[in-house]
């Protein structure tokens, strides 16, 4: 693990399993142990945000016991999906699949939201079966609730923006509510299935 001050009252700490520190820090957080603001995960990092010493935070982070493995966090979320998306033969010829095999693998898939993204309710989520390359050029608009996919990464647009994913299908579920507890329907942890709608 490395250890970084992000300012004056934030860490950001390298891990190999952010997925798994988010879990331990938030549980020690709920239980009274862990004063922070804040604990926010990346691809690779957890940001902890409103630490009181960060000198007394990056000690206590140093003696802390590896975590076990991430486990799934909250109730899985079956997404219904349209897989039409203008994307879908490309990735499939990438893929050396059929379109319709591209759908199943998808389906067939219990992906993990890994961290947020872009914008409010935007999440990457983990576990796609192979790897696709981003469009060489980026839409000026991807319409909301757009399924994508680029890297080793799923995602869904919670609005309308401009987006260089991969297309293959749409789902009309929103996925953030600012009234929301929490906002984002798709939070650190949580275990999304695509079901063909």
């Amino acid at each position: 693990m490395q250890i970084r001050a992000v300012g004056a009252s934030a860490l950001m700490i390298e891990v190999d399993d952010p997925l798994a520190w988010f879990a331990t820090l938030d549980a020690a957080r709920a239980a009274g142990r862990l004063d922070v603001t804040d604990i926010v995960p990346g691809a690779r990092t957890v940001l902890l945000d409103g630490v009181p010493s960060v000198t007394a935070l990056t000690a206590a982070l140093r003696a802390w016991p590896p975590p076990a493995a991430a486990s799934a966090a909250g109730d899985d979320l079956d997404l219904p999906v349209t897989f039409d998306g203008p994307d879908l033969a490309q990735v499939a010829a990438h893929v050396s699949r059929s379109p319709e095999a591209v759908v199943a693998d998808l389906t067939g898939t219990a992906f993990r939201v890994a961290f947020g993204g872009f914008a409010p309710g935007f999440a990457y989520l983990s576990g796609l079966p192979w790897s696709v390359p981003r469009l060489e050029n980026p839409r000026p608009r991807v319409p909301a609730g757009s399924v994508a996919l680029a890297a080793e990464y799923a995602g869904v647009y919670p609005t309308a923006s401009p987006g260089g994913w991969q297309l293959v299908g749409r789902t009309d579920v929103a996925l953030f509510d600012i009234d929301g507890t929490p906002p984002a329907l798709l939070t650190p942890g949580r275990t999304v299935r695509f079901v063909v709608a």
